[in-house]
């Protein structure tokens, strides 16, 4: 039996999904119960609802509404290899974030006791890089399996709910610690600051 370009792509993407899962199961298993909650707001966008996306995101693609059917030329392996690195850098990036973010990790918005905020990192290059991750896999999904619906399920409802709950945690964050405006100033939401 030979690997095909597919089956690269496709054990690729499998593995990155799976490691960025485990990486939220143990996050579960070591944060959801810590104590010592100062502050605490329940949101509509959780882990729960995040998951729902993924599922819809992944019947998408599964059921090839809105592929692009091309033949396998060139440019467009280079295309489909492209959103499987992209899917792969984005698992990359959200389970270093996660090893960053340690125990202020939480499912819904929450600011511990003993809250720090975290700099440094993907921290210092984006002020919400588990965010910022997932839309950088879920943009590469749409890449890989040529899909312009999930591309724009990504961008009209998927980015839209991050957004919402970036803003809630940085209400939390904004009263919590007295350098987060200055923070934000300089790191970018979503996407680096380039402009300084």
């Amino acid at each position: 039996m030979s690997i095909t370009f597919e089956n690269i792509m496709t054990m690729a993407i499998s593995s990155s999904v799976t490691m960025l899962f485990a990486a939220i199961v143990m996050d579960f298993m070591l944060f959801e119960k810590k104590g010592g909650v100062k502050k605490e707001k329940r949101s509509i966008v959780a882990t729960g609802t995040m998951t729902l996306f993924y599922l819809v995101y992944f019947i998408v693609i599964w059921t090839r509404i809105g592929a692009i059917d091309v033949q396998g030329t060139t440019a467009v392996r280079a295309l489909r290899m492209t959103g499987t690195i992209l899917v792969a850098l984005g698992s990359a990036m959200n389970i270093l974030g996660r090893i960053s973010l340690k125990g202020n990790w939480a499912d819904h918005v929450r600011i511990y006791k003993d809250q720090t905020l975290v700099e440094t990192g993907l921290y210092g290059i984006v002020r919400h890089p588990l965010y910022s991750s997932l839309m950088v896999m879920m943009y590469g999904g749409s890449l890989a399996y040529l899909n312009w619906a999930s591309a724009l399920l990504t961008t009209f409802v998927f980015i839209p709910f991050m957004y919402y709950r970036a803003k809630q945690e940085e209400i939390f964050l904004m009263q919590e610690f007295e350098r987060y405006a200055n923070y934000s100033k300089r790191v970018g939401m979503f996407f680096p600051k380039f402009w300084r």
